[in-house]
């Protein structure tokens, strides 16, 4: 268990808010994510992750697992199958850097 200040984060899930991932819809990715509240996960906006273009992208850490053109609708699903029972969700992953 985590205790103290609430800086003790398992987990941080970053979402790109650079201008190309804002237009395909990244705040609301954002916010979806703000939305689920998992425990131990701190959700964060990001500035450009390099990938311009594959947006919305989204970066979890510390495993560094990347998803990109992440949909509001898929979110509910990267939430709990990748940051409450530890499985990243395959079919989403960006190939370029998950083989």
């Amino acid at each position: 268990q985590f205790m103290g200040n609430g800086l003790n984060f398992h987990q941080r899930v970053l979402v790109c808010q650079n201008r190309t991932c804002r237009k395909q819809g990244a705040c609301k990715v954002l916010a979806a994510f703000q939305a689920q509240s998992v425990p131990e996960v701190e959700v964060a906006s990001s500035g450009c992750l390099g990938q311009c273009g594959m947006g919305p992208m989204v970066l979890v850490l510390p495993e560094e697992v990347w998803y990109c053109g992440v949909r509001v609708d898929e979110v509910a699903a990267i939430a709990q199958r990748h940051l409450r029972e530890g499985k990243p969700v395959t079919a989403m992953l960006y190939k370029k850097f998950h083989h």
